[in-house]
């Protein structure tokens, strides 16, 4: 993988295979990559995106039918609601098995766009076009799909492989600053779950390694990528391996239900990374250096590495409601040392909470 000119192609192994295709001008692909019995498809898109999802639609016009549904920005899009909205206008046109779905939009975006696909017709195609840094390393690659409920984040899916990816860098152009930064908190965890090299490159220079024109930034989203097609190729129902591309998670997922949905799922990993940290430094190997190391990486990201100390209950009870809960043990993602990342099952509440005081404000 190089960060030269043109397209990289990652695949990702698996029943049925497919590829993620980094670079500029990766959009371009989306025709060809369309199964050839393909007559009808859907676009979803979230508002701000309206532009470019009706310059996709004249782009395809000529070949196959193309319907939009716009959804709300965010995790507004991941309610039960909004995939009954997109149901429904399948529904209207009749859309077939052989036709398809095309995600255009962030992680919230293409996580409803692939459960749409997944439970229509217990399945049609999907095409992922993530536009923000968090859709290109992480929520449109792997098969993941789901929506939220009232109860957590989430916690209604399915795994439903996408026909591609396909991550065009110049979909970022424009990107609010804060919002990239967010969305490379994904980033930063594959490199302390498998990739220093990526850490390396924040630590030389984070502005040429956050900045998606330069050959750092599309080095490091190449890694990531990389990362997780491995990882989702040997284990695409996270029985075991993929489990590792949830560190900060449990404790980041219990933030973004206690704010509401209203922080940047980046924000809260960046915190559920540090707390995965701590929790390492008390029941692993991991030092005091490398613990460090967590809190610098991300707030040279300029996001938090704190949470008020008195929200601890309820995010405890919302911890053990999480998905990689089994039964009554609740499970982490910790590291025996950096890219050595392993399952801690069922730790105690007091080293939970000795690890939360670590961080809390």
């Amino acid at each position: 993988m190089g960060a030269d000119s043109g397209l990289t192609e990652i695949a990702v192994a698996g029943t049925p295979g497919y590829s993620v295709v980094v670079g500029t001008g990766a959009l371009a692909e989306v025709e060809a990559r369309l199964d050839p019995a393909t007559t009808k498809v859907l676009i979803v898109h979230a508002p701000a995106l309206a532009a470019r999802a009706e310059e996709l639609r004249e782009r395809l016009s000529g070949r196959v039918q193309v319907l939009l549904a716009e959804v709300p920005d965010a995790e507004g899009a991941k309610r039960v609601e909004v995939a009954a909205f997109c149901w429904q206008i399948m529904g209207q046109t009749d859309f077939t098995r052989s036709d398809a779905v095309i995600g255009l939009g962030g992680g919230a975006t293409t996580d409803l766009a692939g459960f749409v696909a997944a439970t229509w017709l217990r399945g049609v195609d999907v095409i992922q076009v993530p536009t923000t840094v968090l859709g290109m390393v992480d929520a449109a690659v792997g098969g993941k799909t789901g929506i939220n409920t009232a109860e957590g984040k989430n916690l209604v899916g399915a795994f439903h492989a996408p026909r591609a990816v396909l991550c065009d860098l110049s979909l970022l152009d424009g990107l609010p600053r804060n919002e990239l930064l967010a969305g490379y908190a994904e980033v930063a965890k594959a490199g302390f779950i498998a990739e220093p090299e990526i850490l390396d490159l924040i630590e030389a220079d984070v502005d040429a390694a956050t900045d998606p024109a330069s050959p750092a930034f599309r080095r490091a989203v190449e890694l990531a990528i990389g990362m997780k097609a491995r990882v989702v190729g040997e284990d695409f129902r996270e029985a075991g391996l993929r489990e590792i591309l949830n560190y900060g998670h449990t404790l980041g997922h219990a933030i973004e239900h206690a704010e509401r949905y209203r922080w940047r799922h980046g924000a809260a990993i960046s915190i559920g990374m540090v707390f995965a940290a701590e929790l390492s430094r008390l029941t692993r190997s991991l030092d005091d250096a490398a613990v460090e190391r967590h809190r610098s990486i991300l707030e040279s990201l300029s996001l938090p590495t704190s949470y008020p100390a008195g929200r601890w209950p309820t995010l405890l009870a919302t911890m053990k409601r999480d998905k990689k809960a089994r039964g009554d043990l609740m499970r982490f993602i910790v590291l025996d040392d950096i890219a050595r990342p392993t399952v801690l099952s069922g730790p105690d509440e007091s080293l939970l909470f000795a690890a939360y005081q670590e961080l809390s404000s």
